[in-house]
């Protein structure tokens, strides 16, 4: 009943010709509206080093109608001098050269479709990758607010609607151009009053397209809206299978995907129906442009200024051309179309980072690892309450600093601002004395390893998210991280050792797997300063135990800060910072913190409750 009265408001819009539903419903926000000329120069240098195809192409072009009005000529040859003197000497001639024309013209066809399509195929690897490179170097607040699926929509189809834009469709507009030069010419030659009189359809041809198009593109940019929303509801509800089925919301997800595609629906019947009903109008301006001339032709045919011969070609020649004219309509209204898909990529591109490098950013070398946090404060964009307030401490190489607090205390907004994923609002976070909008943003993070809460690993074999670490590592390398990493046992009895694909996200392996190939990861990295963020979250005790014998040989000689809720695993932290809704409540050793009888006191005992409890159990 939902989906029926969703769709109901949409066809309601549709009526509209689609006037507000870019600032409607849906998963995914519209796209900025931008002009043809605007998108043109935004893209058009990704087009610019393969220039020096163009010439071939329009060479091709050029030959391809040259020969195709050619051959048109050679109906003109065939009844004038043939048939109506019935002199079948040529006869032979004509086959052989219309023959010879025709083929000539495939081969000139062929070679302007393969050069247009192999520039059209670079065009679009260079523009994705550079679209990608982008995505990759924005900030983490970027990513917060967009949906994964929303942007592959972008990355592949989008960016195939700007190519058509600017390449393919370019390529036709060439072609059909030539044919109206070449076709006119001949029109021309042939009778230029007859030529005339036939050339007033053309005006009605431009201005219908020029009608239609605009608004087909209100209707085409919807739809993209409504494409990148549908790729965004099933990447969200596939990624979340597990909690979707253990909550019984298979109904739910399929009503919402099925909502987003409603929605696409819609939108593309409202640019069919445009496209529906121009073509009838345009026929009807083809059909009687050529009765126009029809009746001009018989004219001039009984006033012995025109051939059979010549009036049947030049019906033909007219023919195609109203197919060129036709064709740079239908173009036109392509060019509105895509259109829709440059202008979301554009929103992207111009995107900018929150964080950037500063002129001449310094490269650290040899950095021995001195984290300083300095009268920190830090609120996150669109939230006026402050994540931290006034944080200060200081760690060195073989010092571990423990961070814990309850969730939300700002813990997890230390890492990001160490990794400087975000810049404090006041005071400074320093590396061995330099402030980190000092420095060159991949010389900091080359030199700190994160094990996160999420063990992340990708779907690729257990050898590639080692290395991960550390992308030129040597076979020696990975075997000796990973056992270091107490790794090196279980990744042998998988059924190919290191050459074992480990499944999305790692699937294919438990908890504790996955924490132990982060580790051996991290160990090759060989960073001086780790982060380890909620490092045995997920795992049970015995996992748990398992772990903090390689963190620990881990962290032996680096600045380590170790960001946990659970106290038990912090007790012989070198120093303890206990954080309280965005500030230091206390700092100190484990028997300092306990002496004080204060917060870290409390939670401490507490834990110790539970753990008792657990144990019991």
């Amino acid at each position: 009943m939902v989906v029926r009265e969703s769709v109901a408001k949409l066809k309601r819009r549709v009526r509209l010709l689609l006037p507000e539903m870019a600032e409607g419903d849906g998963f995914v926000a519209a796209a900025p509206v931008m002009e043809l000329r605007e998108i043109f120069r935004r893209f058009w240098p990704y087009a610019r080093p393969y220039r020096r195809w163009l010439p071939l192409i329009l060479l091709f072009a050029m030959l391809g109608s040259a020969l195709q009005a050619a051959t048109i000529w050679m109906y003109k040859i065939l009844v004038d001098e043939v048939l109506v003197p019935r002199d079948f000497g040529l006869l032979l001639w004509v086959v052989l050269a219309y023959l010879g024309l025709t083929l000539a013209e495939g081969v000139v066809s062929f070679f302007e479709e393969y050069s247009s399509a192999w520039v059209g195929g670079r065009f679009i690897v260079s523009l994705r990758t550079d679209l990608f490179r982008h995505l990759q170097d924005l900030s983490l607040s970027f990513f917060d607010r967009r949906s994964v699926g929303d942007m592959l929509t972008r990355i592949s189809d989008d960016t195939e609607e700007i190519e058509e834009l600017l390449v393919s469709e370019f390529g036709e507009l060439l072609t059909y151009l030539f044919q109206f030069v070449f076709f006119v010419g001949a029109l021309f030659y042939l009778q230029w009053r007859l030529a005339l009189v036939s050339l007033i359809a053309i005006p009605l041809f431009l201005l219908t397209a020029r009608y239609f198009s605009r608004k087909i593109r209100r209707a085409t940019r919807e739809e993209r809206r409504r494409s990148g929303s549908i790729s965004a509801v099933a990447e969200e509800s596939l990624s979340n299978a597990t909690l979707v089925q253990a909550y019984n919301r298979q109904e739910n997800e399929v009503s919402r995907f099925r909502r987003e595609n409603e929605g696409s629906f819609v939108a593309d019947m409202a640019a069919t129906r445009l496209d529906a009903l121009s073509a009838p109008l345009v026929n009807v301006i083809q059909v009687a442009g050529v009765g126009v001339v029809i009746a001009a032709g018989t004219w001039e045919l009984s006033q012995g200024r025109l051939t059979i011969g010549g009036l049947l070609v030049f019906l033909v020649y007219l023919s195609q051309l109203y197919g060129p004219v036709q064709g740079v309509s239908e173009t036109l209204n392509t060019f509105y179309e895509a259109t829709a898909g440059a202008e979301r990529v554009i929103e992207f591109f111009d995107q900018k980072p929150s964080v950037t490098e500063q002129e001449g950013a310094l490269a650290l070398n040899l950095p021995q690892g001195h984290v300083e946090f300095d009268s920190v404060r830090f609120s996150y964009p669109g939230n006026e309450k402050e994540a931290l307030s006034d944080v200060s401490f200081e760690v060195g190489p073989g010092e571990v600093l423990a961070l814990v607090g309850a969730s939300g205390s700002g813990k997890s907004t230390v890492v990001k601002l160490l990794l400087r994923f975000f810049d404090p609002d006041a005071g400074a976070v320093r590396l061995d004395g330099h402030d980190l909008r000092e420095l060159n943003l991949h010389s900091l993070r080359e030199n700190v390893a994160v094990l996160l809460q999420e063990t992340l690993v990708f779907g690729g074999t257990v050898r590639e998210n080692i290395a991960y670490g550390k992308l030129e590592a040597s076979e020696e390398e990975i075997v000796a991280a990973a056992k270091a990493a107490d790794a090196h046992g279980f990744i042998e009895a998988l059924p190919k050792g290191y050459d074992t694909v480990i499944g999305q996200k790692g699937r294919l392996l438990s908890n504790g797997q996955r924490q132990r190939l982060a580790i051996a990861r991290a160990m090759i990295r060989d960073a001086p300063v780790l982060v380890l963020d909620e490092p045995t979250t997920g795992l049970d005790a015995r996992s748990s135990e398992n772990v903090m014998v390689p963190l620990q040989r881990l962290m032996e000689g680096r600045t380590t800060i170790v960001i946990s809720h659970n106290l038990l695993t912090v007790r012989h932290a070198t120093r303890i910072v206990v954080l309280e809704e965005g500030c230091i409540a206390e700092q100190g050793t484990h028997r300092e913190l306990l002496e004080r009888n204060g917060s870290y006191a409390r939670l401490y005992r507490l834990h110790r409750t539970e753990e008792s409890a657990a144990h019991e159990l």
